[in-house]
Protein backbone atom coordinates (compact mmCIF):
# COMPACT_ATOMS: atom_id res chain seq x y z
CA UNK A 1 0.00 0.00 0.00
CA UNK A 2 1.28 3.47 -0.90
CA UNK A 3 2.26 5.56 2.12
CA UNK A 4 0.95 9.13 2.29
CA UNK A 5 2.62 11.75 4.47
CA UNK A 6 0.53 14.88 4.96
CA UNK A 7 2.70 17.68 6.30
CA UNK A 8 1.92 21.03 7.88
CA UNK A 9 -0.46 22.71 10.22
CA UNK A 10 -2.51 20.75 12.73
CA UNK A 11 -4.62 23.02 14.88
CA UNK A 12 -7.83 23.31 16.82
CA UNK A 13 -10.76 24.77 14.90
CA UNK A 14 -13.12 26.56 17.24
CA UNK A 15 -16.29 26.26 15.15
CA UNK A 16 -19.15 28.68 15.50
CA UNK A 17 -22.76 27.91 16.23
CA UNK A 18 -25.54 30.38 16.92
CA UNK A 19 -27.98 29.75 19.73
CA UNK A 20 -31.16 31.67 20.49
CA UNK A 21 -31.29 32.81 24.11
CA UNK A 22 -34.06 34.31 26.20
CA UNK A 23 -31.64 36.46 28.11
CA UNK A 24 -34.01 38.73 30.02
CA UNK A 25 -36.60 36.06 30.89
CA UNK A 26 -39.33 38.05 29.15
CA UNK A 27 -39.46 36.11 25.90
CA UNK A 28 -37.09 38.49 24.11
CA UNK A 29 -34.79 36.26 22.09
CA UNK A 30 -31.27 37.19 21.06
CA UNK A 31 -28.66 35.17 19.22
CA UNK A 32 -25.42 34.13 20.90
CA UNK A 33 -22.40 32.82 18.99
CA UNK A 34 -20.71 29.87 20.68
CA UNK A 35 -17.55 27.98 19.74
CA UNK A 36 -16.81 24.25 19.99
CA UNK A 37 -13.36 22.68 19.48
CA UNK A 38 -12.72 20.35 16.54
CA UNK A 39 -9.50 18.99 15.04
CA UNK A 40 -8.45 21.01 12.00
CA UNK A 41 -5.74 22.09 9.59
CA UNK A 42 -5.95 21.48 5.85
CA UNK A 43 -3.23 18.79 5.53
CA UNK A 44 -4.50 17.12 8.71
CA UNK A 45 -7.98 16.94 7.18
CA UNK A 46 -6.49 15.14 4.17
CA UNK A 47 -4.62 12.73 6.46
CA UNK A 48 -7.85 12.00 8.32
CA UNK A 49 -9.77 11.37 5.10
CA UNK A 50 -7.10 8.95 3.84
CA UNK A 51 -7.05 7.16 7.19
CA UNK A 52 -10.82 6.81 7.35
CA UNK A 53 -10.81 5.41 3.79
CA UNK A 54 -8.34 2.71 4.83
CA UNK A 55 -5.19 4.28 3.37
CA UNK A 56 -1.66 4.17 4.79
CA UNK A 57 -1.87 7.68 6.29
CA UNK A 58 0.81 9.51 8.28
CA UNK A 59 0.82 13.07 9.56
CA UNK A 60 4.05 15.05 9.98
CA UNK A 61 4.03 18.25 11.99
CA UNK A 62 4.30 19.70 15.47
CA UNK A 63 1.79 20.59 18.19
CA UNK A 64 2.15 21.85 21.73
CA UNK A 65 2.63 19.61 24.74
CA UNK A 66 -0.68 20.93 26.04
CA UNK A 67 -4.33 19.91 26.30
CA UNK A 68 -5.06 20.96 22.70
CA UNK A 69 -2.04 19.10 21.35
CA UNK A 70 -3.08 15.95 23.21
CA UNK A 71 -6.60 16.34 21.79
CA UNK A 72 -5.24 16.54 18.24
CA UNK A 73 -2.99 13.50 18.62
CA UNK A 74 -5.92 11.48 19.93
CA UNK A 75 -8.20 12.76 17.18
CA UNK A 76 -5.84 11.69 14.39
CA UNK A 77 -5.28 8.29 15.94
CA UNK A 78 -9.05 7.79 16.18
CA UNK A 79 -9.17 8.36 12.40
CA UNK A 80 -6.52 5.69 11.72
CA UNK A 81 -3.72 8.18 11.06
CA UNK A 82 -0.23 7.15 12.21
CA UNK A 83 1.17 9.85 14.52
CA UNK A 84 4.76 8.59 14.66
CA UNK A 85 5.84 11.73 12.76
CA UNK A 86 3.73 14.12 14.84
CA UNK A 87 5.98 15.83 17.39
CA UNK A 88 5.01 17.68 20.56
CA UNK A 89 6.91 20.62 22.05
CA UNK A 90 6.76 22.65 25.23
CA UNK A 91 8.35 25.65 23.47
CA UNK A 92 5.05 26.94 22.06
CA UNK A 93 1.32 26.34 22.29
CA UNK A 94 -0.91 24.54 19.79
CA UNK A 95 -2.38 26.86 17.16
CA UNK A 96 -6.06 27.84 17.27
CA UNK A 97 -8.40 29.03 14.53
CA UNK A 98 -11.79 30.58 15.28
CA UNK A 99 -14.19 29.91 12.43
CA UNK A 100 -17.29 32.10 12.18
CA UNK A 101 -20.14 31.30 9.79
CA UNK A 102 -22.52 33.58 7.95
CA UNK A 103 -26.17 32.73 7.22
CA UNK A 104 -25.21 30.81 4.03
CA UNK A 105 -22.63 28.67 5.84
CA UNK A 106 -19.64 30.46 4.34
CA UNK A 107 -16.80 30.78 6.82
CA UNK A 108 -14.26 33.37 7.87
CA UNK A 109 -11.12 32.61 9.90
CA UNK A 110 -9.31 34.30 12.77
CA UNK A 111 -6.00 32.57 13.50
CA UNK A 112 -4.07 32.47 16.78
CA UNK A 113 -0.89 31.04 15.36
CA UNK A 114 2.28 33.07 15.74
CA UNK A 115 4.22 31.94 17.57
CA UNK A 116 2.70 28.46 17.69
CA UNK A 117 4.03 24.92 17.81
CA UNK A 118 3.38 24.06 14.14
CA UNK A 119 5.86 26.76 13.06
CA UNK A 120 8.66 25.11 15.06
CA UNK A 121 8.93 21.98 12.89
CA UNK A 122 12.47 22.21 11.50
CA UNK A 123 14.27 20.78 8.44
CA UNK A 124 16.09 18.28 10.66
CA UNK A 125 12.81 16.90 11.98
CA UNK A 126 12.32 15.05 8.69
CA UNK A 127 14.06 11.67 8.83
CA UNK A 128 15.38 9.80 5.74
CA UNK A 129 13.66 6.57 6.78
CA UNK A 130 10.27 8.29 6.53
CA UNK A 131 10.65 8.29 2.75
CA UNK A 132 11.52 4.64 2.18
CA UNK A 133 9.41 2.62 -0.27
CA UNK A 134 6.73 4.26 -2.43
CA UNK A 135 4.77 7.25 -1.27
CA UNK A 136 3.01 10.58 -1.71
CA UNK A 137 3.99 13.81 0.08
CA UNK A 138 1.09 16.24 0.53
CA UNK A 139 1.34 19.83 1.77
CA UNK A 140 -0.24 23.31 1.57
CA UNK A 141 0.97 26.91 1.40
CA UNK A 142 0.45 27.63 5.11
CA UNK A 143 3.93 26.26 5.80
CA UNK A 144 5.48 28.92 3.55
CA UNK A 145 4.55 31.92 5.67
CA UNK A 146 7.75 32.30 7.73
CA UNK A 147 11.43 31.53 6.97
CA UNK A 148 11.86 28.63 9.41
CA UNK A 149 8.80 26.63 8.39
CA UNK A 150 9.45 27.49 4.72
CA UNK A 151 12.91 25.92 5.02
CA UNK A 152 11.36 22.86 6.65
CA UNK A 153 8.79 22.53 3.88
CA UNK A 154 11.50 22.64 1.22
CA UNK A 155 13.46 19.99 3.13
CA UNK A 156 10.41 17.71 3.06
CA UNK A 157 9.93 18.38 -0.65
CA UNK A 158 13.57 17.65 -1.38
CA UNK A 159 13.44 14.38 0.56
CA UNK A 160 10.24 13.28 -1.16
CA UNK A 161 11.47 14.08 -4.65
CA UNK A 162 14.87 12.44 -4.02
CA UNK A 163 13.02 9.27 -2.99
CA UNK A 164 10.93 9.34 -6.18
CA UNK A 165 7.70 10.12 -4.33
CA UNK A 166 4.75 11.91 -5.86
CA UNK A 167 4.20 15.44 -4.51
CA UNK A 168 0.68 16.79 -3.93
CA UNK A 169 0.20 20.54 -3.37
CA UNK A 170 -3.07 22.09 -2.23
CA UNK A 171 -2.49 25.85 -2.41
CA UNK A 172 -5.06 26.59 0.35
CA UNK A 173 -3.99 30.25 0.46
CA UNK A 174 -4.81 32.15 3.67
CA UNK A 175 -3.63 35.73 3.25
CA UNK A 176 -4.17 36.54 6.94
CA UNK A 177 -1.50 33.99 7.92
CA UNK A 178 1.20 35.90 6.05
CA UNK A 179 3.11 38.80 7.65
CA UNK A 180 1.67 42.21 6.84
CA UNK A 181 2.98 43.40 3.48
CA UNK A 182 4.32 39.95 2.49
CA UNK A 183 3.52 38.72 -1.02
CA UNK A 184 2.96 34.93 -1.24
CA UNK A 185 3.18 34.86 -5.04
CA UNK A 186 6.79 33.75 -5.58
CA UNK A 187 6.81 31.24 -2.72
CA UNK A 188 3.58 29.64 -3.92
CA UNK A 189 4.77 29.42 -7.52
CA UNK A 190 8.01 27.77 -6.40
CA UNK A 191 5.96 24.98 -4.80
CA UNK A 192 3.57 24.66 -7.74
CA UNK A 193 6.58 24.00 -9.95
CA UNK A 194 7.69 21.08 -7.73
CA UNK A 195 4.32 19.32 -7.54
CA UNK A 196 2.91 16.38 -9.50
CA UNK A 197 -0.66 17.11 -8.37
CA UNK A 198 -1.79 20.74 -7.96
CA UNK A 199 -5.14 21.51 -6.36
CA UNK A 200 -6.51 25.07 -6.56
CA UNK A 201 -9.75 26.85 -5.86
CA UNK A 202 -11.05 29.18 -8.57
CA UNK A 203 -9.94 32.15 -6.44
CA UNK A 204 -6.44 30.70 -6.05
CA UNK A 205 -6.15 30.17 -9.79
CA UNK A 206 -7.10 33.82 -10.27
CA UNK A 207 -4.32 34.74 -7.81
CA UNK A 208 -1.78 32.86 -9.96
CA UNK A 209 -3.07 34.71 -13.05
CA UNK A 210 -1.70 38.01 -11.78
CA UNK A 211 0.58 38.56 -14.75
CA UNK A 212 -1.13 36.58 -17.50
CA UNK A 213 -4.29 34.71 -18.51
CA UNK A 214 -5.69 31.43 -17.15
CA UNK A 215 -4.82 29.28 -20.18
CA UNK A 216 -1.18 30.38 -20.00
CA UNK A 217 -0.95 29.70 -16.26
CA UNK A 218 -2.40 26.20 -16.66
CA UNK A 219 0.08 25.51 -19.45
CA UNK A 220 2.94 26.76 -17.26
CA UNK A 221 1.93 24.45 -14.41
CA UNK A 222 1.78 21.41 -16.69
CA UNK A 223 5.04 22.35 -18.40
CA UNK A 224 6.74 22.57 -14.99
CA UNK A 225 5.97 18.89 -14.44
CA UNK A 226 2.50 18.58 -12.92
CA UNK A 227 0.60 15.49 -14.07
CA UNK A 228 -2.78 16.67 -12.82
CA UNK A 229 -4.39 20.02 -11.97
CA UNK A 230 -7.67 20.09 -10.04
CA UNK A 231 -9.71 23.29 -9.75
CA UNK A 232 -12.64 23.50 -7.36
CA UNK A 233 -15.28 26.21 -7.47
CA UNK A 234 -17.81 25.63 -4.71
CA UNK A 235 -20.92 23.98 -6.11
CA UNK A 236 -19.85 24.63 -9.71
CA UNK A 237 -18.17 21.88 -11.76
CA UNK A 238 -14.73 20.73 -10.65
CA UNK A 239 -12.28 21.07 -13.55
CA UNK A 240 -9.29 18.82 -14.21
CA UNK A 241 -6.35 19.22 -16.59
CA UNK A 242 -3.57 16.88 -17.68
CA UNK A 243 -1.10 17.15 -20.55
CA UNK A 244 -3.49 15.20 -22.78
CA UNK A 245 -6.98 15.62 -21.35
CA UNK A 246 -9.30 18.17 -19.77
CA UNK A 247 -12.77 17.77 -18.33
CA UNK A 248 -15.17 18.60 -15.55
CA UNK A 249 -17.20 16.84 -12.87
CA UNK A 250 -20.42 18.26 -11.46
CA UNK A 251 -20.57 17.85 -7.66
CA UNK A 252 -23.90 16.81 -6.18
CA UNK A 253 -26.34 19.52 -5.16
CA UNK A 254 -26.37 20.01 -1.40
CA UNK A 255 -27.75 22.52 1.06
CA UNK A 256 -24.56 23.96 2.53
CA UNK A 257 -24.51 24.31 6.31
CA UNK A 258 -20.78 24.70 6.86
CA UNK A 259 -18.08 24.90 4.14
CA UNK A 260 -15.15 24.37 6.53
CA UNK A 261 -12.79 21.69 5.10
CA UNK A 262 -14.93 21.19 1.98
CA UNK A 263 -11.96 21.91 -0.26
CA UNK A 264 -9.75 19.51 1.69
CA UNK A 265 -12.32 16.76 1.19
Amino acid sequence: MIKVISFGELLVDMLSSRVSDDQDGKGTESETERFTKYPGGAPANVAAAIGKLGGHSYFAGKVGADMFGDFLVQSLEAMQVCTDYLLQTSEAKTALAFVSLDKEGERSFEFYRGPSADLLFGPGDFKPEWFENRGIFHFCSNTLTEPGILEATQAGLDAARAAGWLVSFDMNLRHNLWPEGADPFESVWACVKQADLVKLSAEELAFLCRHTDEATVLKQILSAGASLILITDGGKPLRYYTAHQTGSIQPPNVHMIDSTAAGDA
